[in-house]
């Protein structure tokens, strides 16, 4: 099924629902212009998990969407050519194997110039993997580098056989950043050093758990004790085990990268089974307030890595409007507080866009390729560009990474929460806003 929605005319745009369930098998094209029909339209494939347990990741997909076919709504100026945009969407689920059939679909039905890729590495890396088989330029953002990059190798264990890509390109941080900004916030609070680490089996959990580019062997220099009990299997209902283990360690810090739904469930249980730690950072299940909201009470000063807030001092380079204006459109039009993914999703058009503005040829993907790669743009997260050298060699050519700061939970009167920076040591340019406080 395809619907087209042109830049004149969205009827029935506001009634898109990404509730799970709903479109997950739709693939709706959207038109930026209704004008000179005989101009080839440019397209663009984009995949997120708008439903699922991801979904989350999903949430404004429907809005940055909007503002950007709006944006360009008289088309794009590639050489001499105006050309409509075509923005084709396409849900995960949430996972890996629609991912790949749905990237799959992208390119041999739909035939997409270029696909836009976010949601974690169960979407980006079946996405920019069947790009790569297909010889076709993808661009993908919200996991980290290590997952994506190395967990896309013929064989990961082996650093000598990874390669780069040539058609995939990716903007991030890394899990060096997500260490640094975690013990700093740590360090800002008194313990024993004693960390629980509750990683899942899937590609964060691995990777973040690595005993070679993971937390292990940082946070042993750093002369923290880790607990990792092993993996665990997503969208379990039972942590008792994670949790003796961690009582029995006597943590006093908790980390990992965690589902929203899973942290729940591991959160509400531990607090019952009395394991009650001064620090909580966890990366993904911390990110939305809503999920954060779920805990009630238990959820203040719950801490997490920080990829963009309203308050980074950041604008879109198509629009010209700031992070807070950003943010607060989001919020006006939807009704929900505003959340992390927004600026990444709104970022990968800014990307697109330029890359396509300036290839020397928007039909061919060499043409593209090319134009991605040279890529030096300052956008809504901040500067974005390729080649850079606080990256190892074998990851200079697809990856580019972005600020990361951290941040702590604080509820209002109203019962709503709101992050508050507590750590800008990696990039300064992004204000604090307050102290890391212990758990009570």
């Amino acid at each position: 099924m395809t619907n087209r929605i042109s830049g004149v005319s969205r009827r029935g745009f506001a009634k898109r629902s990404i509730a799970a369930g709903v479109a997950a098998a739709a693939a709706p094209t959207w038109t930026s212009t209704v004008f000179a029909q005989s101009s080839k339209p440019i397209r663009l494939g984009y995949v997120s998990p708008r439903t699922g347990p991801l979904a989350a990741f999903a949430e404004a997909d429907d809005f940055v969407i909007k503002g950007y076919l709006e944006t360009v709504k008289g088309g794009l100026k590639i050489g001499n050519a105006t050309r409509p945009v075509e923005v084709v969407v396409k849900d995960s689920q949430s996972n890996p194997n629609r991912a790949a059939t749905v990237a799959k679909e992208l390119i041999v039905n739909d035939k997409v110039d270029l696909i836009l890729v976010g949601g974690t590495p169960e979407t980006t890396n079946p996405v920019s993997t069947q790009c790569e088989i297909e010889g076709v330029p993808c661009i993908s953002t919200l996991a980290p580098w290590q997952p994506y990059f190395i967990g896309r190798q013929g064989n990961p264990g082996d650093p000598k056989t990874w390669k780069p890509f040539s058609y995939t390109y990716h903007f991030f941080w890394g899990l060096e950043d997500v260490i640094a900004v975690y013990t700093n916030m740590w360090e800002q609070v008194s313990t024993n050093k004693s960390v629980g680490g509750l990683f899942p089996n899937d590609g964060d959990g691995n990777a973040w758990g690595d005993k070679v580019v993971g937390f292990p062997p940082v946070l042993d220099k750093k002369g923290y004790k880790l607990t990792d009990p092993g993996r665990y299997r997503n969208l379990t209902d039972d942590f008792t085990a994670q949790i003796n283990a961690f009582k029995n360690a006597k943590c006093e810090i908790l980390t990992g990268v965690v589902l929203p739904p899973d942290f729940t469930t591991f959160w509400n249980q531990a607090r019952q089974q009395g394991f009650r730690p001064k620090v909580a950072s966890v990366g993904k299940a911390l990110l939305f307030p809503v999920s954060v909201e779920t805990l009630g009470d238990a959820g203040n000063n719950l801490s997490s890595e920080v990829w963009w807030t309203p308050n980074h001092p950041f604008k879109s380079s198509l629009t010209g409007l700031s992070a807070k204006q950003v943010a607060d459109a989001y919020q006006q039009s939807s009704g929900k507080q505003w959340t992390q993914p927004i600026g990444f999703a709104h970022a990968l058009f800014e990307i697109a866009t330029d890359a396509l503005k300036r290839s020397a040829d928007a039909g061919k993907a060499d043409a593209i390729v090319a134009a991605i790669a040279a890529t030096d743009l300052d956008t809504i997260v901040g500067k974005v560009h390729w080649g850079q050298k606080d990256l190892p060699p074998f990851a200079q050519k697809n990856i580019a990474k972005t600020p990361l700061v951290g941040g702590q939970w604080r509820r209002a009167a109203n019962g709503k929460y709101d992050i508050v920076i507590t750590d800008n040591k990696t990039a300064p340019s992004i204000p604090v806003g307050g102290q890391m406080q212990p758990i009570a």
